[in-house]
């Protein structure tokens, strides 16, 4: 099958795959969907083996021979089986040719043949001299070694990831014994000859590479104590091989993180490192980034995998925390300083445990170095013109900047632990008063001379916030009066606001302080810049939020200001101004609940009314649906506390304006909870109505809402109300299932998505009477015909019902009830399961193998892992039945037999051996997926059956 043809005939055989190629590159959009189709369709071929090896052969461009190689990598990962056993060696020798053909290049199409040999090593369990044979058949010429090189790399990789590869566990386990640890000592050997033979070898970035790739296999101690260490370390001083030599030492340095084992390893190792040092002044000097970022991450790196030796050892390893920080210090263009935060973070873990408090005091004046360098770099960039734009229009590295700024955020955070807050807060109130003191007196209306240095201590101290204990008396009632004074400038006020949002909870302790806080918060509104504007209605929420006692007693002047301000609001800054309000509204007297929420809400309704009669598109519709929100808010809030039996202001005012909100149909609605029930059979009717009318999943979801609330262990809520609340979602699902009836489940994708996420909370609240309900099966089989679709979402919201009903046929249910699961409950579950079960086993499978997306895998695993854990012989002897419906040529059967004999051994271990069905599944599934293009016309015997109700 493999053997090379005739010229003539491999020429004819692969054209078609030639013009394929050229139309993926040139066609019309509609051609290459085709020529997609034809390529797929093709690389799982039988063909496929004599026609890729053809055009390797042939004088064929670089691209179609780079197509080809990859063809052939997937064939031998996933088709061997293709082949005759006794013709494997024969394909070997093949690929050891085209390798000598390749020696020279093109490096791709040469790493993917390989990665075919590895793979073929892997498969090929009677082939037992791999290595040898490799060497031996491609030379040593110059040009072979890149090819040994090559290979050398890419086998650990690939049998590291022998998952793909169609062998057992204890196959693979015994063949990587004889690829990689059988063979790690003379790979080694092989390596140091390589490196000795020449200088260039010395300095071959592939040596380095195959170095790493086989770090895992070699002890590291076998490559630290060997020339090759030597080795490693000089090739840091050239060019060509200073990426793959930095990326070598930080393998090693991980390979030691088990400290205490590999001590010596890490004495040897460690003053390697720290004669590196003066290389970071240098690349400085140099401007050099890319030896500047590898320079810091070998130093950072080896900090991660030894910190808990900088922790028990400080004076030994001290000069490499001070290379660390030196990093730090000369990032002048910040690319490198983010590859030590993760060391700074680990490093504190260790110093804030009792047991390191004396290394804890040796590094402390470090990270006080630390925190001066973080507000340094803090700083926005120095514009060389004019400040209108501080990154010259690069979005990009002005995002990029932000995102940085927040995670130095975290690295002042962990300072604050070793340190103290006060100590870190004393920095920043040091350069306040310096910039004071400096330029405050230049500053001016148009102009604020050196602003950068003094946002940078503003911002460090909205990151330090969450760690600044709101009883702090020493720092920040020095510094909050002077905030509230800094010279008018966008970035500094943006950076004021969010500083005071940020200590709002510190400001109700401290009352003294909060009027000139607000003051400042409620000024900003008359500003002209959208950022600020935006910013102050999240810091006022906050506000609101936090000192809501405090500013009780201006909840009329709230509402002025409320009122006149909300209309000049993007929507987010509506939402988070209305939170703020809601908030104080709240906290006050039940008795003048009434009379507030009239005062706040009856202006909201009027502009509520306006625009639902304005509403004559999508966009209207979403600007009802966005201000309904803000009443929502309101009602969610505003929830004063009565008396049972008492009547409820808030309810009051629902019943009010209920008779507007009910004739908005299109609109989101949130319903506030239990004192509602008088609305409720409104509630009920509006709901049941607008869902048969306009079968929208928003109805559901609503309804979903709705059983939350009034399920069965809420508090005060009688049985008739749960009673009536479950016979109106018995309604629901009686529509819903005609629905599936009479439509397919491609043409109700969403509403299935949020009928079954009802579905979810009505057996989680109302278990009992669901699965005792005439309509549990119908129910689950409408889930198991749902299986059929091919969105992600719909899927998951049936799969993870599925679950949840087969977990309530064991002892424990995803119950929101602490109650033990009654027998009479788990032998439903299980009958049904007996009666459907086998159907819903095909489909879980079918979706695996052929039509499931990605995302739903793991739920379609989970699923049948449940039925094995719950039927364990039954469910093995459905997945026997399914995969033997599979098309005829798709799978052999020694693979079915393998699959089950191997799911029956497992089950015999009892619970130890359930994990790995459902891993042997997932391989099975994957696997298969792989191999087979799903048929135009049909699933054939694995089709989904139509569901059908009759009620």
């Amino acid at each position: 099958m493999v053997a090379a043809v005739a010229s003539n005939g491999t020429a004819q055989g692969f054209m078609p795959v030639l013009e394929a190629m050229v139309t993926m590159r040139d066609g019309q959009r509609e051609q290459k969907k085709a020529a997609h189709g034809y390529l797929e369709s093709f690389q799982k071929s039988a063909e496929a083996w004599q026609i890729t090896i053809g055009i390797l052969q042939s004088d064929a461009d670089a691209e179609a021979k780079l197509f080809a190689a990859t063809t052939l990598r997937g064939k031998i990962t996933y088709d061997v089986h293709q082949i005759p056993a006794e013709a494997l060696p024969a394909l070997r020798n093949q690929v050891l040719e085209l390798l000598k053909v390749f020696a020279t290049g093109p490096r791709p199409i040469r790493v993917q043949l390989c990665v075919c040999l590895a793979i073929l090593a892997i498969q090929m369990t009677g082939w037992k001299d791999v290595l040898q044979m490799v060497v031996s058949t491609l030379g040593n010429s110059p040009e072979s070694h890149a090819c040994i090189l090559d290979f050398l790399k890419v086998l650990p990789e690939e049998v590291t990831e022998g998952r793909k590869i169609n062998l057992t566990e204890d196959e693979l386990s015994q063949r990587t014994k004889e690829l990689l640890e059988d063979n790690a000592g003379s790979v080694v050997q092989l390596l140091m000859a390589y490196s000795q033979s020449s200088d260039s070898a010395a300095t071959n970035p592939q040596l380095h590479e195959v170095i790493t790739s086989w770090l895992r296999e070699v002890p590291v101690g076998d490559v630290v104590n060997s020339p090759l260490m030597k080795t490693i370390f000089e090739a840091l001083n050239t060019d060509r091989s200073f990426e793959a030599a930095t990326d070598c030492l930080c393998a090693i340095f991980k390979e030691t993180r088990d400290v205490d084992e590999c001590l010596h390893t890490i004495q040897v190792l460690l003053p390697n490192v720290i004669a590196l040092q003066p290389r970071i002044r240098q690349a400085a000097e140099q401007q050099d980034g890319e030896l500047y970022k590898g320079v810091t991450r070998i130093f950072a790196e080896a900090g991660e995998a030894w910190v808990v030796l900088i922790a028990r050892e400080p004076t030994v390893f001290r000069p490499l925390v001070e290379a660390i920080l030196e990093c730090a210090a000369r990032d002048i263009d910040r690319d490198a300083i983010a590859l030590t935060f993760s060391f700074w973070y680990d490093l504190k873990l260790y110093l804030v445990i009792e047991r390191y408090i004396e290394a804890r005091m040796q590094y402390v004046d470090i990270f006080s170095k630390l925190v001066d360098i973080m507000l340094k770099q803090l700083e926005f960039p120095t514009p060389d013109g004019p400040e209108s734009d501080l990154f010259d229009g690069d979005r990009e590295a002005e995002e990029k900047f932000r995102e940085f700024r927040h995670d130095m955020g975290d690295v002042l955070k962990d300072c604050c632990e070793i340190m103290t807050v006060g100590e870190c807060l004393g920095k920043v109130l040091e350069r306040i008063k310096l910039w004071m003191n400096s330029y405050a007196s230049q500053a001016s209306v148009n102009s604020v001379p050196h602003w950068q240095q003094l946002e940078a201590p503003l911002f460090s101290m909205r990151a330090m916030g969450s760690v600044v204990d709101k009883d702090e008396d020493i720092i920040l009632p020095q510094i909050m009066p002077l905030i509230v004074q800094i010279p008018s400038h966008e970035k500094l006020r943006f950076a004021t606001i969010m500083v005071l949002g940020r200590y709002t909870e510190w400001t109700s302790n401290h009352p003294e302080l909060l009027e000139s806080q607000f003051t400042y918060i409620i000024s900003s509104f008359e500003t002209d810049s959208k950022e600020i504007i935006r910013a102050a209605a999240m810091s006022l929420k906050f506000f609101c939020t936090d000192c809501k006692h405090l500013l009780s007693g201006q909840v009329i002047q709230l509402q002025t200001f409320y009122d006149q301000t909300l209309d000049k609001l993007p929507g987010v800054s509506q939402e988070e101004l209305t939170e703020g309000a809601a908030s104080v509204v709240a906290v006050q007297p039940p008795e003048r609940t009434y009379e507030l929420l009239k005062l706040y809400c009856d202006p909201l309704m009027s502009r509520l009314m306006a625009k639902a009669n304005q509403a004559v598109d999508d966009d209207g519709k979403l600007a009802v649906a966005d201000h309904l929100q803000l009443i929502t808010t309101f009602i969610q809030l505003v929830v004063p506390y009565v008396e049972p039996g008492s009547e409820n202001p808030a309810v009051k005012y629902c019943q009010e304006i209920f008779p507007v909100l009910s004739t908005i149909l299109d609109t989101f609605l949130q319903f506030p909870p239990i004192s509602i029930t008088p609305l409720l059979p409104q509630m009920a009717n509006k709901l049941a109505n607008g869902f048969a009318t306009s079968r929208q999943g928003c109805f559901l979801w609503v309804t979903s809402a709705i059983l939350r609330e009034f399920s069965e262990d809420r508090e005060h809520v009688d049985e008739q109300t749960t009673e009536a609340i479950y016979t109106f979602f018995e309604a629901q699902s009686i529509a819903m299932l005609r629905m599936m009836s009479d439509l397919h489940p491609r043409d109700l994708p969403d509403v299935i998505e949020d009928f079954y996420r009802l579905l979810v909370d009505a057996l989680l609240y109302y278990p009992h009477k669901l699965i005792r309900s005439d309509l549990f099966t119908p129910i689950f089989q409408a889930a198991v015909s749902a299986l059929a679709l091919e969105q992600r979402d719909p899927l998951s919201a049936a799969l993870h019902y599925l679950r949840d009903v087969i977990g309530y046929g064991g002892d424990n249910p995803p119950s929101s009830s602490r109650s033990p699961n009654p027998p009479a409950i788990q032998q439903t579950v299980k009958e049904l399961i007996l009666a459907h079960g086998e159907h819903l086993v095909k489909q879980i499978m079918a979706g695996m193998m052929i039509t499931f997306p990605g995302d739903c895998f793991s739920d379609g695993s989970g699923a049948l892992l449940g039925l094995f854990e719950l039927m364990p012989q039954q469910t093995a002897t459905w997945v026997d039945k399914t995969v033997r419906l599979l098309p005829a040529g798709t799978v052999r059967e020694a693979e079915i037999d393998r699959l089950m004999n191997g799911i029956r051994e497992r089950l015999a271990l009892g619970p130890d051996g359930l994990r790995k069905v459902r891993v042997l599944l997932q391989d099975f599934t994957n696997s298969y997926r792989r191999r087979y293009v799903a048929p135009r016309d049909g699933l054939g015997r694995l089709e989904a059956t139509r569901f059908q109700f009759n009620r």
